[in-house]
C-alpha cells in the first residue's frame, strides 16, 4: 500500500521548519507544500480542517488508486509537533 505525507507550510514559520528537521531526523518521508505557492490547494485544506494553522498534515493512503485522505490541523488535531511526528510515524506503521 503506498502512503504519502503532505507537510503544508510556509516560508518564515518555525515551527514549519522544526517539524521539518523533526520529521528528517526521525526518516519519515513527506512532501513539502509552500502554502502560497499552493494557495488553491491550501485553500481547500484549511476550508475542510476549519483553520488555517501551519504546520498542517494530508496523510494519503493508496494515492494513485482508491485514495483515503486524512488532513491533521494544529490546535484542531495535535498542539505539540512531537505529536504530529507521533501521527506520521503511526501513519506509516512505525
Amino acid at each position: 500500500m503506498d502512503k504519502v505525507v503532505v507537510v503544508f507550510s510556509m516560508k518564515g514559520c518555525p515551527h514549519c521548519d522544526m517539524l521539518k528537521i523533526m520529521l528528517n531526523e526521525a526518516k519519515l518521508k513527506f512532501i513539502s507544500r509552500d502554502i502560497d505557492e499552493h494557495q488553491d490547494e491550501y485553500e481547500m485544506f484549511s476550508k475542510a480542517v476549519g483553520n488555517e494553522y501551519v504546520p498542517a498534515l494530508m496523510l494519503i493512503e493508496n494515492p494513485n488508486k482508491n485514495p483515503k485522505t486524512n488532513l491533521y490541523a494544529p490546535e484542531r488535531d495535535y498542539n505539540e509537533l512531537e505529536e504530529a511526528v507521533k501521527i506520521i510515524r503511526e501513519f506509516y506503521g512505525y
